[in-house]
């Protein structure tokens, strides 16, 4: 097979703003950047970080504001300006986690327990998907391809009216599905004729052709085939492309991945992997079946894996990762001089994300925006991970004379205790410099809250059982030492 460049159609890249929503002055560096390393457009994800109005204010973030309607303009035209188009998306059936989360929204679950998917067989259902793309294409009146999602319904079919539905003779889950995606395509293009609709493919991945091509979908919606693994599946994937077009979805996309896609709370982007994903991918855009028109690959980068998750790596580690990706797919290939164009174009000396922290810059002037941040993610992550960090299961000292049993009765040999005292205070002493340093850097690139809220996740529970030791260590000493007493000096 021979493999050459991307040639088929457009390179878009995905901005995923429901969990650490960069800054406007981020974004005003980053924009101008992405265009520079090849792409061709930007896929906007805002979920709740969009300024609904009404009786969809409730939608909005509430631990930092939303992006106004002027900072949604400001995007749009930081895009332009740099040559990229702007697709928004708008999740209309699965992943409505942060509608249906809300008291308002409880009784349009399709089960009471499922926060991502919406009941289809409410007229209120559709009412609010509407007002939602309403209310993002008014603030987006030049786009000319808008993404519905549609991907990831889990429990569809199990709410009481569903079962009602299904236990209909000839009636089938796939019709479902199927029946809700196109009434919603249809009324948006009844009022947006010139849109091009999107849907992610996985929910029709096992449906056959006949059935697809019963469903109205055709010449309505551009399916999304979307796989981010390094060892995609590349026989398949075209003869899912073979099936999408033999039921007459001829125009579709792929979706690759720069980050996100790795670990549900993975902090630093490993490069490689989602080079092979292109790699795999490439492979693919060189055996599209005749009569395939491949719109474009929409590279993405979560930030999420649901609304309610944890975050994922963050952008600034994830940068290098995406221009290894985009130059691959420029490219044809991740070979020496590919890589030499990533670490040229960043300012960098690896592609690899770790390799930050043994970059001649590293430290100075970030050459690309956000590096700064990368650089202490990365040492801190390797700070966190490391095995004397886990000094409070591991240390000879705790677990030999310190355990909850001598940490309850309050007698211990005092020696040891200010052994542990030392090591102790020695781990914090490194730390904690390195845990404001991010948490400043966070603040000047993302919202207060993002930054607190990555380190509750990742710093505390390896920080709070060390100082709660230490802590326990010095009321136990106070507890045994004569008033005239003095500690030995540090070490010994």
């Amino acid at each position: 097979m021979n493999i050459s460049h991307w040639t088929t159609g457009k390179k878009i890249v995905h901005l995923d703003f429901k969990g650490a929503p960069p800054r406007m002055s981020y974004l005003q560096k980053l924009i101008p950047l992405i265009a520079d390393l090849g792409a061709d457009g930007l896929l906007l994800e805002y979920e709740d970080m969009f300024p609904y109005d009404g009786e969809l204010k409730v939608l909005q973030a509430t631990d930092h504001p939303p992006y106004s309607p002027e900072e949604i303009k400001m995007i749009q035209d930081m895009a332009k300006s740099s040559g990229l188009e702007v697709i928004p998306l708008v999740q209309t059936f699965g992943h409505l986690e942060f509608v249906l989360k809300h008291r308002a929204f409880w009784e349009l679950r399709e089960v009471g327990f499922c926060l991502g998917t919406l009941n289809p067989h409410r007229e209120q259902s559709v009412k609010l998907l509407l007002d939602m793309v309403h209310q993002v294409l008014e603030l987006h009146p030049d786009i000319k391809c808008l993404h519905i999602g549609a991907d990831e319904v889990y429990l569809l079919g199990q709410g009481e009216e569903s079962r009602r539905w299904l236990s209909t003779p000839g009636q089938d889950i796939h019709q479902l599905f199927l029946g809700h995606v196109t009434k919603v395509a249809k009324s948006i293009r009844a009022t947006w004729p010139h849109l091009s609709l999107v849907i992610w493919d996985d929910m029709l991945r096992n449906m056959s052709p006949d059935t697809l091509k019963d469903s109205g979908l055709v010449n309505l919606v551009q399916p999304m085939l979307w796989d981010y693994s390094p060892s995609l599946d590349v026989e398949g994937t075209v003869c899912l492309m073979e099936k999408y077009r033999s039921a007459g979805l001829c125009q579709m996309w792929a979706a690759s991945s720069f980050k996100g896609s790795t670990h549900v709370s993975a902090c630093v982007t490993p490069t490689q992997r989602h080079v092979d994903n292109h790699l795999q991918w490439l492979q693919v855009a060189a055996a599209v079946p005749d009569g395939v028109e491949l719109q474009g690959i929409a590279i993405t980068g979560w930030q999420r894996y649901d609304h309610l998750s944890v975050l994922c790596e963050l952008l600034p580690v994830g940068l290098p990762s995406l221009a290894s990706c985009l130059e691959t797919l420029r490219c044809g290939s991740f070979s020496e001089e590919a890589q030499r164009n990533v670490t040229e174009a960043l300012g960098i000396s690896s592609v690899e994300v770790e390799g930050l922290l043994c970059s001649p810059c590293s430290g100075g002037t970030s050459p690309y925006p956000g590096q700064r941040l990368a650089e202490l993610v990365v040492e801190l992550t390797a700070l966190l991970q490391s095995e004397e960090l886990s000094f409070v299961d591991t240390n000879m000292y705790v677990k030999g004379w310190f355990t909850p049993y001598h940490r309850r009765r309050k007698v211990v040999n005092p020696l040891i205790l200010q052994q542990i005292q030392h090591q102790a205070t020695t781990l914090l002493a490194r730390l904690e410099p390195k845990v404001e340093a991010a948490t400043q850097e966070m603040r000047h690139l993302f919202p207060d809250s993002t930054a607190q809220e990555w380190i509750q996740q990742h710093v505390s529970a390896v920080l709070e059982p060390l100082q709660s030791l230490l802590e326990d260590v010095q009321v136990t000493i106070r507890g045994m030492l004569p008033s005239n007493a003095h500690p030995l000096p540090a070490g010994q």
